[in-house]
């Protein structure tokens, strides 16, 4: 008996020891809601397919209050071993001196198999270095899209299967639609002022952003935001909100723009291709239809490709356990598995982030059974990017785009015209980005 019990305890204390044993890998993000339930999944799915290394996710917030406190962390010596941070966060990141542990040389280091080629070209040139290095994995890549409410447009006498293309279709339609009573307002988005409204706004029609290739070529770049034809679109927009066709979403991401759509109260959505599976879950109680982004088509006819938006997980140096980033690099291996990534883009509306994790969706069938859902694969592959389209790469980005949220409610408001607040938004962007250029310049 005395033995019996002895080789119980040894076996559980072997048991405890094994799992004590797990390398920890602390992994800092900024999904919530369904998203990140998805992303625990991921998580739990890596930890249990392995005994070597276990990664707990921790929320942190929103995406800015996420770097923010990774930064801070950082600075105490207390960072996590990966932080995701969104695109805009980018050129913060690349600053950082001494803080990244690039990808690609970590997955070099650690000998993981590693080849870019297999990557989506759009997603890895954003998060590459001058030398094509990429320098964060990608992970939750998204591109914005239009959603619109089937029903509504079948009641305004409209075809529910055709989308507007332009925004002039999409201005006319939302009168329609208004003057019919099928809904209050035609459209509404989220980053009215940022990234939908004025940021992909500028890359489709194939408009400067910034000097620099858009921040790409150093940080001594300039906004140019304010040309007319961006003049023209917030413009249009403060017409459009007086004739009751657009309604505005609230700053940033956009609050309000969500639910006004889900309620029915605006007929078209424009927001990110990762708001898919939110849109379907919470539009119970009518036909939605997906499309691609409008473009103007008073500026060009060849529309370029959308941008991204997003994020991606980044490696901070600084680990006192060498351990860990062995443990990263397997992480980084399985997540960006056909199967994983397949799983991750049909659950969220996320981009797929490898050409194979595209063609297994294909062979699946799920873009036939999933109308709609190769939308943003497709505009964000469209044709070859130009230094307009391939995105925007700029310091202290997030500040500035509260900047231009200020500025288009301005406009809105009726206290400034397009031109003035673009002119305004680009005085004080200017002087943001001339304060990070001079704080991270040596």
């Amino acid at each position: 008996m005395f033995k019996k019990i002895s080789l119980a305890a040894a076996a559980v204390v072997l048991s405890a020891s094994t799992s004590f044993a797990a390398t920890e890998i602390s992994w800092w993000h900024a999904m919530g809601g369904e998203n990140g339930k998805k992303l625990e999944e991921l998580a739990k799915k890596f930890n249990d397919s392995q005994t070597e290394y276990h990664v707990t996710p921790v929320f942190k917030g929103t995406y800015p209050e996420t770097l923010t406190a990774a930064i801070a962390a950082f600075r105490a010596g207390q960072q996590p071993a990966i932080v995701q941070v969104f695109e805009v966060g980018t050129g913060t990141m690349m600053a950082a001196k001494g803080a990244v542990y690039p990808v690609y040389k970590l997955m070099k280091d650690e000998g993981e198999a590693w080849d870019p080629s297999k990557f989506l070209a759009p997603v890895v040139g954003y998060y590459s270095d001058p030398e094509g290095n990429i320098l964060s994995m990608p992970f939750n890549s998204s591109t914005p899209i239009l959603y619109y409410n089937k029903d509504v447009f079948k009641k305004a006498g409209l075809d529910p299967e055709v989308a507007p293309k332009t925004w002039a279709e999409l201005a006319t339609m939302g009168k329609k639609i208004v003057d019919s009573g099928a809904a209050k307002c035609g459209f509404t988005m989220s980053y009215g002022a940022t990234w939908v409204g004025l940021e992909n706004y500028s890359a489709i029609q194939n408009l400067p952003y910034g000097t620099k290739q858009n921040g790409f070529g150093g940080m001594d770049a300039e906004f140019t935001f304010n040309g007319p034809n961006q003049v023209k679109f917030w413009d249009n927009l403060k017409k459009w909100q007086d004739e009751g066709v657009y309604k505005y979403g609230g700053p940033s991401a956009g609050a309000d723009a969500a639910p006004m759509f889900y309620s029915q109260q605006c007929a078209v959505y424009m927001n990110s291709s990762a708001s898919r599976s939110g849109v379907i879950n919470n539009a119970k109680d009518f036909k939605v239809g997906f499309a691609p982004m409008p473009y103007d088509d008073t500026v060009t006819q060849d529309p370029k490709n959308s941008i991204i938006g997003g994020a991606t997980l980044w490696v901070l140096n600084g680990q006192k356990d060498k351990a860990v980033y062995k443990g990263v690099a397997k992480f980084f291996t399985y997540l960006s598995t056909p199967e994983v990534q397949a799983d991750w883009h049909q659950f969220t509306g996320y981009l797929p982030i490898t050409n194979a994790t595209y063609e297994l969706g294909q062979s699946q069938g799920y873009y036939a059974k999933n109308p709609g859902s190769d939308i943003a694969i497709k505009q964000i592959m469209r044709g070859t990017p130009t230094e307009n389209s391939k995105g925007v790469r700029f310091g202290n980005l997030t500040q500035i785009r509260d900047v231009l949220d200020q500025q288009l409610e301005a406009v809105l408001t009726g206290k400034k015209t397009g031109q003035q607040a673009l002119d305004d938004g680009a005085k004080q962007g200017n002087a943001m980005l001339r304060e990070f250029e001079a704080a991270n310049s040596n």
